[in-house]
């Protein structure tokens, strides 16, 4: 039964308080470990994705000695491992350390790099973000500084063409036409022109600003909206920072286009024969890889490019070097259970780990998210299934929240962005994202009238 709800605006999911932290962030990391009820996660940073085949499969090796055989996607590109065991953690750091994806153990929660995944492979880049990826992460781990971000601080790198500008992420690059580039932070509506040749030193020093700037007011930032000054006066403060160290910078309007991440067996966005670009293009359901999927992708990678690439949008980009046979590889992985081409509503579909994996959940959502799949139209708003109030893993963008009530059932309600103007002196007004804004609710007592709850949002 769908029962009406209040539509006046309902309070927002909770999200960083403005006036700082009183502790560190729990995100969990490779050494540090989350305990959940069904058994120890570890997060595995991996900056921009990007994972060679011997990495690949020392994490397949490492989910299937220790932990419960699945790779985990994350929001941001990264990897979690689930079902370890809290005495597995030396042995998880020694395999990871073995194929390269520990750098530094000092820096291993704070590489949060989201980089545009098709960058290099298509043409609708304008450029090739994997120097500024491999040169940030270099300066990240040597940055004393930078030990003190939180495991939530992100970057993004945008080759220009406005899929991860759009996710939100603290410190942003996004390249221009020519040698140019533009720095974003969070909530800030205007931008710093750089030179492409500046852009790692100028994120990390962005983002060491935003650490004393925290230090200074006396409080910890897990996120830039956590330190308690304007987002104009702190990307003043990073404009500073920047001319003391010698990297030339502007103040110009922030660039606000937008487009979506790579779609399965997309080419170009259209032709559906799996082919993005130079690359093979797949989702996997709600994030969760099986060792079959895994292993089939690792495969595919060492025969054509010997790369993969996790996408913020929980999917695999595999890098398709010359001729090689495209659509006998997409089969291959359209057998294991892989979303390959158009037409399904999976990649629209995202959700927390909800029962019995967590504690604090009401539900089992990702069961129920399966059984209403049939429900839904592939075109429509992307949809969120969260067992708690915490809404753990939720998108930045317009959506439909879902989130599981207590007393059963789930409260839906439409979240769209609303908009905000900063400015900086001598620069142009600019439109940018703000924390979003809940219009209507609905309560949805039967999963299986997921169609009934989705048209009270489109009457």
């Amino acid at each position: 039964m769908l029962a009406a709800m209040s539509s006046a605006a309902l309070p927002p999911p909770s999200r960083p308080a403005p006036a700082g932290r009183d502790r560190d962030d729990a995100c969990p990391g490779t050494l540090r470990l989350h305990a959940a009820d069904d058994g120890a996660v570890a997060r595995v940073r991996i900056p921009g994705g990007v994972l060679s085949v011997r990495q690949a499969e020392a994490l397949a090796a490492a989910a299937g000695r220790l932990g419960d055989g699945d790779l985990h996607l994350t929001s941001r590109g990264n990897v979690q491992l689930r079902g370890l065991r809290e005495a597995d953690g030396p042995a998880l750091a020694e395999l990871l350390d073995g194929a390269g994806l520990l750098p530094s153990r000092g820096h291993e929660r704070v590489r949060n790099v989201v980089a545009s995944p098709l960058s290099g492979l298509d043409t609708d880049g304008l450029r090739d973000v994997r120097p500024w990826l491999s040169g940030l992460d270099a300066l990240l781990c040597a940055s004393e500084p930078a030990r003190a971000l939180s495991g939530r601080f992100l970057f993004a790198l945008d080759d220009g063409r406005g899929d991860v500008a759009s996710l939100g992420a603290d410190v942003t690059v996004r390249a221009l036409p020519g040698e140019g580039a533009q720095l974003t932070l969070a909530g800030a509506g205007e931008a710093l022109g750089l030179s492409a040749g500046d852009v790692p030193r100028a994120m990390v020093a962005a983002a060491e600003t935003v650490v004393a700037a925290a230090r200074e007011q006396g409080t910890r930032a897990w996120r830039v909206s956590d330190v308690p000054l304007p987002a104009g006066e702190l990307l003043r403060l990073v404009a500073g920072r920047l001319a003391a160290e010698g990297l030339t910078c502007a103040p110009q309007p922030r660039e606000t286009t937008r487009c979506a991440g790579p779609a399965p067996g997309a080419v170009g966005g259209a032709g559906g024969t799996g082919r993005a670009g130079g690359a093979l293009s797949v989702h996997a359901p709600l994030g969760r890889l099986t060792a079959l999927q895994w292993r089939e992708l690792t495969r595919t990678a060492a025969r054509t490019g010997g790369e993969l690439r996790l996408t913020p949008w929980r999917g695999v980009v595999v890098p398709v070097a010359g001729d090689a046979a495209p659509q006998a590889a997409l089969d291959a992985l359209a057998a294991t259970g892989l979303v390959t081409g158009p037409g399904s509503a999976w990649p629209r579909v995202g959700a927390c780990i909800g029962r019995p994996g967590c504690a604090k959940s009401h539900a089992d959502v990702r069961a129920d998210a399966t059984a209403a799949l049939g429900e839904l139209d592939p075109r429509g708003l992307p949809l969120y299934w969260s067992g708690c109030a915490r809404r753990c893993g939720r998108p930045a963008g317009e959506h439909l929240d879902l989130v599981a009530a207590e007393g059963g059932g789930y409260q839906v309600t439409k979240v769209s962005p609303v908009t905000k103007v900063s400015r900086l002196p001598a620069a142009s007004p600019s439109l940018s994202p703000s924390p979003s804004a809940h219009t209507r609710s609905v309560l949805l007592e039967d999963p299986s009238r997921l169609a009934a709850a989705l048209a009270a949002f489109t009457s």
